[in-house]
């Protein structure tokens, strides 16, 4: 699974202070780790930066550089677009992902564009003016006939649109939960060499953090499973890692790895797990039960909705 590391973030008030303060060796250290834990690329998202964009996002770019190397792939990912222009200067041709375009008019219009100029891949969110659709396949329809014709259009290659459905919390937004999986599951069923990307940990905001680790990871698997190319997620996350390896590697050596590639299994082939597959005895398998069914929609969730 190719990660994109989450963890430079502005809503970070570490990060927000680091920024600030221009402070450096703050971000070598925190883009160096992630890209020992796996890390594939590096998220740089430091918000609107509307006065200081230009500024911020190529200093940005150029500290991270010093940590991981000029080849390593970042993704920058704000709304100002001058910023990202700046950023993507300093990046080598090939190297980037612009995070990102919606189907919105005006965002459509300019961000393929550049796009297409410096050589970018491109994060396409399944977003309109209107908002986000509720259904799979109304978010599909936005990908296919809104960022598709604009990309084929401008010379961005299809192989460089990086489909977003768009993860939304289970506290809230639960019913758009299965819908993501699913939207995931037609794209990549479309023939298109188009490659699909969620931001993980976006399924679990506004839950109490404790909470957090087993809703992201259980949601993985069923990404995973209709195909996921990309997650931008935490690396130094080391129980999602491990769901990720079990996936991978199809290690079923142990109670709670064998219901996690049932749960990948099932996922795939449009089936559910069911109680019969889960040993009630165990707390780690009843835990990740509970997940699925809130995961699913099937129950809606609560903070203790692992005591009920």
């Amino acid at each position: 699974m190719y990660i994109i590391g989450e963890n430079i973030h502005i809503i970070s008030p570490k990060v927000k202070e680091a920024i600030a303060a221009r402070d450096g060796a703050f971000f070598v250290d925190l883009a160096r780790k992630q890209m020992q834990n796996g890390a594939s690329a590096l998220d740089l998202n430091v918000g609107p930066q509307k006065k200081a964009g230009t500024e911020v996002v190529p200093w940005l770019v150029e500290v991270v550089q010093e940590a991981v190397g000029s080849d390593f792939t970042l993704s920058l990912d704000t709304t100002n677009l001058e910023a990202i222009k700046a950023g993507l200067k300093k990046i080598p041709r090939g190297r980037a992902i612009i995070n990102s375009t919606s189907a919105e008019a005006e965002r459509l219009e300019a961000v393929p564009l550049v796009a297409a100029e410096y050589g970018a891949k491109l994060v396409g969110l399944t977003m309109a003016k209107e908002g986000i659709p509720v259904s799979a396949e109304a978010r599909v329809s936005l990908a296919l006939e809104k960022l598709v014709p604009r990309c084929e259009e401008v010379g961005v290659p299809l192989e460089h649109l990086i489909v977003d459905p768009l993860v939304l919390t289970v506290k809230g937004c639960q019913e758009f939960v299965p819908q993501c999986v699913e939207a995931v599951r037609i794209l990549k069923q479309s023939g298109l060499p188009l490659l699909t990307n969620a931001g993980l940990s976006n399924v679990s905001n506004q839950v109490p953090p404790e909470m957090r680790p087993l809703i992201n990871r259980t949601y993985m698997v069923m990404l995973m499973a209709v195909g996921l190319d990309m997650a931008i997620a935490d690396p130094l996350d080391k129980q999602l890692k491990e769901f990720i390896r079990i996936v991978e590697d199809r290690d079923e050596s142990t109670p709670v790895g064998k219901l996690v590639l049932t749960l990948h299994d099932r996922t795939a082939a449009g089936e559910e797990v069911t109680p019969d597959d889960v040993d009630m005895q165990d707390p780690a398998q009843i835990a990740i039960w509970k997940t699925i069914q809130v995961l699913l929609n099937k129950v809606i969730y609560a903070d203790a909705y692992l005591n009920v």
